[in-house]
């Protein structure tokens, strides 16, 4: 307790790991268990969990675990002592009393402390309670064995209501007793339960009954035989309370029959029933057998067969029922087979199915057709008797009568499918698109993937680049539309291209290798040096020495299967030498005769270094280019005539040999 005290100061909940909300009936204070004053309750096992903390007047707020709650009311003004007695009395037990008379709901004990009572928080393992010669209204949490764990007789008022709060602080599922005895209130109630009214549903298939005050719900027969009825046109087959699902007591309840009963006036009565009783209050008063009620079984008109939700106009797949009265979900016939549609196209119905989720009725049925409808025009849904052997039935058990209609309008939809028809050319192609406008269609909206847009009917474009193209259409009559998106391709394009050398050395043969694009079929070279081929690759070319520098066309002309043609040209340069030589002497006047310095002819040189110095050894050029040439100066200045040092390195290509040379050339101005 000591450690309770601490959190209390703290203002920390008590949560032990792993426990969970209270649900168990009577744990919570909704389900409260019902209580007269001439019963001792004996509760065997405590389930363990936590309910959240309660304000305590002087003490601040703690936390209910373990709990168990009861309820009861005050019949005569006084006080009220009870003995709360542990089956181990080493358990702590705790307790609190609440006035719920003008609570909104049971789970206010835990937010309105204006509700408090009296309460006995001691830290004290044993027995505890409210008697006779204990001074304090309130204890508070403490150390074992350091307070009182029983406080005053409590003082009740007369027609108010209360709830006790047993908390099990101890945490082990050790049960306990709770008696009453002593004080002068009166919590026991001497009246008989009696019942006020009862009353029959639409369909005369239950009765409901309602009774003069609460009743347990352990006394009530499950198979409802505490009832009788005054006529044999219908029996009882059961009963049931929704107040017992959450709780202890009732004060009304539902009778279910076998059949319904036709309109007209009966009586129900109250009879021991198959457990041996009628029904009992907390303190065992019984509804006296042979009370009774009358009830009125009206006629109930079946719901019509008249409304239907608005229904898309286009492509119509599904059709929903509005009905003002509910519809047992229970009497759709799943294959949809309580309905026909018709129209001015062929309509078959796949399934029908009612907003039936955790319910037992429904106010729409949503038709569902195997296709949707296409064709425009009025059509209607008939209600026949489908393949479970009736309409549909509703809450009143009123079936429909088959034969009756409800209308709707369609409109045509439209379709955006377009044909493509593709012509190819030598330099351009030509596209054609078509739509069949069908159905209304006063609207086409065309576009390329290139952004290019129509908004006719029909399209024709010219391309001249080719590959995959995307166009899309959207098409509309006004009311439905519809789009559609088709790729095609331009394949044809026809492209001559070949690979060179850049020039040719005179000793050296050209290859010739084509890399043309398209379909080719026929392929026509033309070298220059008086030979053709009709190969696709040619064998290689050789081409005459000559006393300087020449150039040759090359020419390649490709067809394809269509006849179209193309041409590719290239000037050939063949070389009037490829031997690598430096010059003696160099005149750079900028007369464009010898004006520089650097490797003659180094086409076939790879690798390549060249350095110049002057006199005394000071580099004034350097490259690894050898179109890169020294023009006779050194940072922006001329040089001055005389002999420079140049040193060439460099790898023959085709022999892969290395070459290393020294020579001077003379610079004169």
């Amino acid at each position: 307790m000591l450690f309770r005290i601490v959190l209390f100061l703290l203002g920390i909940c008590l949560t032990v790991k792993g426990v969970t909300q209270c649900s168990t009936l009577g744990q919570y204070p909704a389900s409260a268990f019902p209580i007269c004053g001439t019963a001792i309750f004996n509760q065997n096992t405590v389930p363990i969990c936590n309910e959240p903390l309660v304000p305590i007047s002087g003490c601040g707020q703690y936390q209910g675990v373990n709990p168990f709650f009861y309820k009861f009311t005050c019949y005569k003004f006084g006080t009220l002592e009870f003995l709360i007695t542990p089956n181990d009395l080493g358990d702590d037990y705790d307790w609190q009393i609440f006035d719920v008379t003008n609570a909104i709901r049971p789970d206010d004990i835990f937010t309105d402390p204006t509700l408090f009572v009296e309460a006995n928080w001691s830290g004290t393992y044993g027995k505890t309670g409210a008697a006779v010669g204990n001074p304090a209204l309130v204890v508070c949490a403490s150390v074992p064995g350091k307070s009182n764990p029983f406080s005053k007789p409590v003082l009740l008022q007369q027609g108010h209501k209360y709830i006790l709060l047993v908390s099990h602080y101890t945490n082990s599922q050790s049960g306990y007793s709770l008696s009453f005895g002593g004080g002068t209130a009166v919590i026991t109630d001497t009246t008989q339960p009696a019942i006020v009214n009862a009353n029959a549903n639409c369909g005369g298939t239950e009765i409901g009954v309602h009774v003069s005050k609460s009743v347990l719900c352990s006394s009530l027969a499950a198979d409802g035989s505490d009832f009788t009825l005054s006529s044999a046109l219908a029996k009882i087959t059961g009963v049931y309370s929704t107040n017992c699902s959450t709780g202890f007591d009732m004060d009304s309840m539902v009778l279910a029959l076998d059949k319904p009963l036709p309109p007209g006036t009966y009586t129900v009565y109250s009879k021991r029933g198959g457990d041996g009783n009628t029904l009992l209050d907390a303190c065992g008063n019984e509804l006296p057998p042979g009370d009774s009620a009358q009830f009125t079984v009206e006629y109930v008109p079946p719901t019509p067969f008249d409304s239907i939700m608005p229904v898309t106009p286009c492509m119509a797949k599904e059709l929903t029922l509005f009905f003002d009265k509910k519809i047992k979900c229970s009497s759709i016939a799943a294959d949809g087979s309580d309905f026909i549609v018709t129209g001015p196209q062929a309509v078959t119905v796949e399934r029908a199915k009612g907003d039936c989720n955790n319910n037992s009725t429904t106010q729409t049925i949503t038709i569902t057709l195997l296709k949707p409808i296409l064709a425009g025009g009025n059509y209607q849904v008939e209600l026949v008797e489908g393949n479970d052997g009736n309409t549909i039935i509703d809450e009143c058990s009123q079936q429909t009568p088959a034969g009756q209609t409800v209308g709707f309008t369609t409109s045509s939809a439209v379709s955006a499918a377009f044909n493509v028809q593709v012509k190819l050319g030598c330099t351009q192609d030509t596209v054609q698109l078509y739509h069949d406008g069908a159905n209304g269609v006063t609207k086409w909206d065309w576009l390329f993937d290139d952004g290019v847009a129509y908004n006719t009917q029909n399209v024709t474009r010219l391309f001249s680049n080719y590959g995959d193209k995307s166009v899309s259409l959207q098409v509309s009559n006004g009311t439905c539309s519809d789009s559609a998106t088709q790729t095609f391709t331009l394949n044809n394009q026809l492209k001559a291209r070949f690979s060179s050398p850049p020039q040719l050395c005179p000793e050296d043969k050209a290859v010739f290798t084509d890399s043309s694009i398209g379909k080719v079929t026929a392929w026509a070279w033309n070298f220059g040096n008086g030979a053709v081929s009709g190969l696709q690759n040619p064998p290689p070319q050789q081409y005459p020495f000559s006393s300087g520098d020449k150039y040759y066309a090359v020419k390649l002309i490709v067809s394809d299967s269509a006849g179209c043609l193309d041409t590719a040209l290239y000037n050939l340069k063949v070389l009037y030498t490829c031997y690598i030589a430096v010059p003696t002497a160099f005149t750079p006047n900028g007369d464009g005769i010898n004006d520089y310095l650097y490797p003659l002819s180094a086409y076939k040189a790879k690798n390549l270094e060249f350095r110049i110095f002057n006199r005394w050894g000071q580099q004034l050029f350097e490259t690894k280019d050898w179109t890169n040439r020294w023009d006779g100066t050194f940072k922006g200045s001329l040089q001055p005539a005389g002999v420079y040092v140049w040193f060439l390195n460099y790898t023959n290509i085709d022999t892969n040999q290395k070459y290393s040379l020294k020579g001077t050339s003379v610079l004169i101005r």
